[in-house]
């Protein structure tokens, strides 16, 4: 593992991870416009099980796929599931911006629901960015103001479901064993996809195959180098390399899909992010003894593909909260 001696490195490569990240995003974009989200999450469920056989060759824990937590575990994937099918056809039917920008509402939510799950205590620094941040919910969302659609209510789904995967595993993912956190989520995608997908089956020509073979590629690619982040530098530095997706997506935005962002959607994303920002960096002063935000890993969790923090090893998962606790 490198030695942890070259934060820059570290934050470059987080930006390159979001970079590939936010350019899945667009392939799912892409492909929305042709597809029901049933059939984009299928085939990225499929592309991507080459991944998870890569990752379960390096388990070595010799267990059953019993989980220790079986109704937290059937909870956690169910939210997974309900992540990436609202998440998926949010990216399909709103402008990108505005997606990121709810979706970068998770981390206010993994504060929230840390208090009854892991029993956090949330002061009243974090509770002002909280309600901060959903405040800037209301001016990315403008009621009254904004003819709401579907699609921003799975992007508040995606947000909140993504912040109860990550802090269910945060209270079991010590014990529960890593095949069991990569399997179960992508599994019953498998399986509930392929129940529906020959009711809403279109025949895909090749070129479209190629976007879901971009999409497990980038998933791929930008799991590998967000591993190498949190290896090079600590996670209070990488975590907030999430945010950069927003500019991807207006960069991305303009140049293929004729989107601007809007007056509203920028205000209400700059709120959100500064409130992320600051639960994260109050994290990262040892103000939680827990750290949720920070041990999340950052990327909402969809059941397509892999947790970026079972890829890592037990000592690498365990290295943030050695450096919370050393008071650095």
């Amino acid at each position: 593992m490198p030695e942890r001696t070259s934060p820059l490195s570290g934050i470059l490569m987080g930006l390159v991870a979001y970079g590939f990240f936010s350019t899945h995003d667009i392939a799912i974009k892409m492909l929305g416009d042709r597809y029901a989200v049933v059939q984009i999450v299928f085939f990225g469920v499929i592309l991507s099980f080459p991944l998870v056989i890569f990752m379960l060759l390096r388990d070595d824990e010799a267990r059953t796929l019993k989980p220790v937590h079986p109704w937290w575990s059937a909870l956690r994937t169910l939210s997974a599931v309900i992540t990436g099918a609202s998440a998926f056809y949010a990216f399909s039917v709103l402008p990108l911006a505005q997606v990121y920008a709810i979706i970068f509402a998770a981390p206010l939510i993994i504060t929230v629901l840390s208090i009854p799950i892991l029993g956090e205590s949330v002061g009243p620094h974090r509770w002002g960015a909280v309600i901060c941040g959903l405040l800037g919910v209301l001016v990315v969302l403008r009621p009254g103001n904004v003819e709401l659609e579907p699609g921003h209510a799975a992007a508040l789904t995606a947000a909140a479901c993504s912040a109860l995967s990550s802090v269910i595993v945060r209270k079991i993912g010590r014990e529960e064993r890593a095949a069991v956190l990569l399997l179960y989520p992508m599994m019953a995608n498998f399986v509930l996809m392929g129940i529906l997908l020959p009711f809403v089956y279109r025949p895909v020509p090749l070129v479209d195959l190629g976007l879901w073979a971009m999409m497990a590629g980038l998933a791929f690619g930008a799991g590998l180098a967000l591993i190498e982040a949190y290896r090079r530098t600590e996670a209070v530095l990488v975590a907030p390399m999430q945010y950069s997706q927003i500019l991807w997506a207006a960069l991305y935005g303009w140049l293929i899909f004729d989107e601007t962002i809007d007056g509203g959607t920028g205000l209400g994303a700059a709120i959100i992010i500064a409130s992320g920002l600051y639960i994260v960096f109050r994290e990262g002063r040892g103000r939680s003894e827990n750290a949720p935000v920070l041990r999340t890993r950052s990327r909402p969790e969809t059941g397509t593909t892999p947790r970026i923090g079972r890829m890592l090893s037990a000592e690498e998962r365990a290295v943030p909260m050695r450096y919370l606790r050393s008071g650095h």
